[in-house]
């Protein structure tokens, strides 16, 4: 997500580089490339002229330090700018006082709204030991609720539906359930439309009324951009939403509305959502994404996700492995399922600093390890452990067993023993610099 608002503001500071200080004409031209690519990523007019605004104001108030490059300082003001653009720092769901905990989520149809549901449920049980009932109030779309109790049954949570189309009931319905349950949230899934209209903010309106929800939150699909600015300012004004959810993040988002949506309704992000994937949910830190739109990675985001998939001794005896030279490609396999479970490819390529561009040109989706997992699959417990036993004979049974050719076996085989290489040099070395420059050569995409 991001990369061509990256690139150009990227390119823009890029001019700065090699000057010897920062002057009113360098920083005029800059500024005003900047401004360029914010609109191109449909960021809206005012917040991008204010944010361009306080660039410039902070870049000419401030003093060069004699120790950073003009580049590097512009850089860092760019970013703290667009932290604070982004809402400085990460804002929690509020949680009642008196169980249950009570979440309204609205949002138009088609914004990722009964998903995200889902996911919110999933995530409150698994990350902070909630006990949540999901509520069907989207009572006029069948599918809503068929959809919501599949979804439901995924992470084993329940559901509360009726057969009468009455929103209001189903909520206040849910909540009573949840308190003789002793369940402590309730999340209730409401009715969107198409576009804004005057019987779903009602509808809406009256829901909040009846259960008096402990939050409430907006989903925004966030390929929309500048009409999905425009639909949270009419959501806000009429409920008074406490946060905002961006869905479909991992999809040809320009940025426009992850830029915009804080700025025009002063109302925190809270989450944001990469994938179809119920585990494809993160909380929203403005430091984060600054860091990923400006080129510098997330690191902290991907450790945080590796750590809930690598066990430390698993790590220790891969490592072991890895320095003895016994890395093989059920040890490959392994971790390409441990990788898979940490989310979209694409997503953690680009939490690591410079790899988006390293590996621009691959495409990078969920089908991205299938023919690498096919030819392993198809290959007997000896030949994964020792892939020097693959002769003519042998490759040409993996690629008939596999449905893929011998030259993609041989440049699977080539790759592997290149990852092999540099994964010993880094784990001798432990230097970032390695692990970027082998990016070009794993086999992303093939």
């Amino acid at each position: 997500m991001f990369e061509d608002l990256s690139s150009k503001i990227e390119s823009a500071v890029q001019s700065l580089k090699g000057q010897s200080r920062i002057t009113d004409v360098n920083i005029a031209e800059t500024v005003r490339e900047i401004r360029r690519a914010l609109l191109d990523a449909d960021v809206n007019l005012e917040v991008a002229r204010q944010f361009t605004n306080d660039i410039k104001e902070t870049v000419m108030g401030s003093d060069v330090l004699t120790s950073v490059n003009p580049g590097q300082q512009f850089t860092k003001i760019v970013y703290d700018e667009m932290v604070k653009m982004l809402g400085e720092e990460r804002t929690d769901i509020a949680v009642s006082h008196t169980p249950p905990t009570v979440i309204l989520v609205a949002g138009l149809q088609g914004s990722g709204k009964t998903t995200f549901v889902a996911k919110l449920a999933r995530y409150l049980k698994n990350e902070n030991n909630r006990n949540p009932i999901l509520a069907a109030a989207d009572v006029y779309r069948p599918a809503a609720i068929n959809q919501l109790k599949t979804l439901a049954g995924e992470i084993n949570v329940p559901v509360y539906s009726i057969e009468q189309k009455d929103a209001v009931r189903v909520a206040k319905e849910a909540v009573s359930m949840a308190k003789s349950l002793a369940l402590d949230t309730v999340i209730i899934d409401t009715a969107g439309r198409l576009h804004v209209d005057e019987k779903m903010m009602a509808e809406v309106a009256e829901i909040k009324k009846a259960v008096n929800p402990t939050e409430i939150l907006f989903v925004v699909d966030a390929m929309t951009g500048q009409d999905a600015v425009n639909t949270a300012k009419a959501f806000n004004d009429t409920i008074n939403f406490d946060g905002v959810v961006l869905s479909k993040m991992d999809g040809d988002t320009r940025g426009g509305a992850a830029l915009s949506i804080r700025s025009v309704v002063e109302k925190p992000i809270k989450f944001m959502s990469t994938g179809e994937k119920l585990d494809a949910l993160s909380p929203f830190y403005p430091d984060r994404l600054a860091q990923r739109i400006l080129g510098m990675g997330d690191v902290v985001s991907l450790v945080e996700k590796a750590q809930k998939e690598f066990d430390e001794k698993e790590a220790e005896a891969l490592q072991k492995k890895i320095r003895s030279e016994k890395f093989d490609l059920e040890d490959f396999l392994d971790q390409i399922q441990k990788i898979k479970k940490m989310g979209s490819i694409s997503d953690l390529v680009g939490m690591i600093p410079g790899a988006s561009k390293a590996v621009k040109d691959a495409d990078l989706n969920e089908d991205t390890f299938k023919p690498i997992e096919a030819i392993i699959y198809s290959m007997t417990p000896e030949e994964r452990a020792d892939p020097g036993l693959l002769n003519g004979s042998r490759r040409k049974r993996i690629a008939k067993g596999s449905g893929t050719t011998v030259r993609e076996i041989n440049e699977l085989m080539k790759q592997f023993e290149q990852m092999k290489k540099m994964m010993k040099t880094m784990s001798k070395m432990g230097k970032m610099g390695r692990a970027m420059e082998g990016l070009k050569n794993l086999p992303f995409g093939r």
